[in-house]
């Protein structure tokens, strides 16, 4: 095809015309000749170790929602409680249970039964049962789960050998590459989609290890936990996530890339749970403020706004303050980059870290810690002082304590709690890392807890919310759905 457009361009009258053309069609050949013909070769090759995966969860009547009361009863009261027990429609004097069946994809990485799959696929079953490409149906144990990483590693034993896909390099997948992805879409069963990577680095506010491959195969419910793979057959990422303002796919899909996957899934077969490097510090991001005031030239980095007692960032020597800039020798450009590094250490690795502090750069030795079960590594999500996420606001709040004061530049008598880190929704509604939030609706604000409990109490679309910015008063309206 190729060879033809470039020999048919001499056949036009006008040179400019024929230029033009040529160039065109010789694009057209280099386009189509980097367009597979097929992909039905690769969905043969892969298919046979793709499989389905069943769970079953018990749903109690409570847990699908209390039943609608006729009459707006006082709270706690009597007749409300008499209405929802008896009275009410649909309302019952024993809790009603019911088995709710549940689908999605996996993949087998071992011969022996090992399949790779997410953890929101098996969270909360009594029962979970694998389908192979063959229509055997087996009864499979969940080795381990990874929350943080949506992940779960599972056990079949199916007596004989079985087909398998390998993990790929995740980082040379480019934006623009072929991508094929497998699963079982709305229990379909075996169903292949095709697309490119639309982009890298995706934090869609799932977890604190957000690093998602965005992809514009057409993923669905029941693909979670599929296989994502390139077109040497290798797999380059597990499908994730959607997003979708309709419940269907409107072409934009996630994946976690199969380089952060492979090590999860390797310490999930080796100890059932995964190991992760902790520092123990609160960190933000780098705003452009902070970098001026810090002498940054760029609004990069991980600035440090706790350090917990005993940690061992504090053993290490590291202070509020300090802006964390790299770790070994890789960049850290933003909060998760550093999260994710420290993380990928395993407790007691020494770690040399690189800071800014008082304008100049100094590296110090870092021994991570084992990470606590119910903290986060180094993260917007870690919680050594007191922080809290607010599930209404979509923002992390902190204690205002002493130092952030101080770092804030605000008086010692200042009151109010500080905006750690927000999602992409609170941010469009203005809210900033670094605010500090003093008080909702005309209530004052002291504790991180009472930005939820206020905002619940304000009548309304919107609360009006007063915070101090860079040493100013201003006044911030958010609605209170946000997202």
């Amino acid at each position: 095809m190729q060879v033809t457009a470039i020999r048919e361009s001499h056949r036009l009258r006008s040179f400019g015309f024929g230029l033009a053309a040529a160039s065109m069609l010789i694009w057209s050949g280099v386009a189509n000749a980097a367009t597979p013909d097929s992909f039905s070769g690769l969905a043969k090759k892969v298919a046979p170790a793709v499989v389905n995966i069943l769970s079953t969860h018990e749903v109690s009547k409570t847990q699908r929602g209390a039943p609608e009361l006729p009459f707006a009863f006082p709270e706690g009261s009597p007749f409300e409680k008499f209405f929802r027990q008896y009275g009410a429609p649909g309302g019952s004097g024993q809790p009603e249970t019911r088995k709710a069946m549940g689908q999605g994809s996996g993949f087998i990485v071992d011969e022996s039964g090992y399949i790779v799959t997410n953890n929101h696929v098996v969270k909360d079953s009594v029962d979970v049962k694998v389908r192979m490409d063959d229509d055997q149906v087996y009864p499979a144990t969940i080795v381990g789960v990874d929350p943080k990483t949506d992940l779960a590693l599972l056990k079949i034993d199916a007596k004989r050998s079985l087909p398998t896909v390998k993990f790929g390099n995740s980082d040379t997948a480019e934006v623009g590459d072929w991508v094929m992805a497998v699963g079982n879409p709305f229990g379909l069963g075996g169903t292949v989609t095709t697309g490119i990577v639309s982009a890298r680095g995706r934090n869609i506010q799932s977890g604190p290890y957000d690093d998602y491959l965005q992809i514009d195969a057409s993923i669905n419910r029941g693909n979670s936990g599929g296989p994502l793979f390139n077109m040497d057959g290798a797999v380059i990422g597990i499908n994730s996530a959607i997003y979708s303002p309709n419940g269907g796919n409107v072409g934009i899909g996630f994946a976690i890339p199969s380089n952060l996957a492979n090590s999860v899934i390797a310490q999930l077969r080796e100890n059932g749970r995964v190991e992760r490097g902790w520092l123990g510090v609160q960190i933000q991001p780098v705003s452009p403020g902070i970098a001026e005031a810090t002498g940054l030239e760029t609004a990069e980095g991980a600035i440090v706004s706790g350090v917990m007692v005993g940690s061992p960032a504090e053993k290490a020597g590291l202070k509020t303050g300090d802006v964390v800039t790299r770790v070994g020798e890789n960049p850290v450009a933003e909060p998760r980059d550093l999260a994710r590094l420290i993380a990928a250490q395993p407790a007691g690795s020494k770690v040399a870290v690189t800071v800014w502090r008082d304008r100049a750069a100094m590296n110090l030795l870092v021994v991570t810690g084992d990470q606590p079960a119910d903290k986060t590594v180094a993260s917007r999500g870690g919680r050594p002082d007191g922080s809290v996420q607010s599930s209404i606001l979509k923002a992390d709040l902190g204690v205002l304590t002493a130092e952030r004061r101080k770092m804030l530049g605000l008086d010692d008598s200042a009151e109010g709690v500080v905006v750690l880190d927000v999602s992409d929704q609170a941010a469009a509604m203005n809210v900033r890392p670094g605010d500090v939030i003093r008080r909702i609706a005309g209530a004052p604000v002291s504790a991180p807890e009472d930005v939820d409990t206020l905002m619940e109490k304000s009548a309304g679309k919107s609360v009006l919310i007063l915070v101090t910015r860079q040493g100013r008063d201003l006044f911030v309206g958010v609605p209170l759905k946000i997202g």
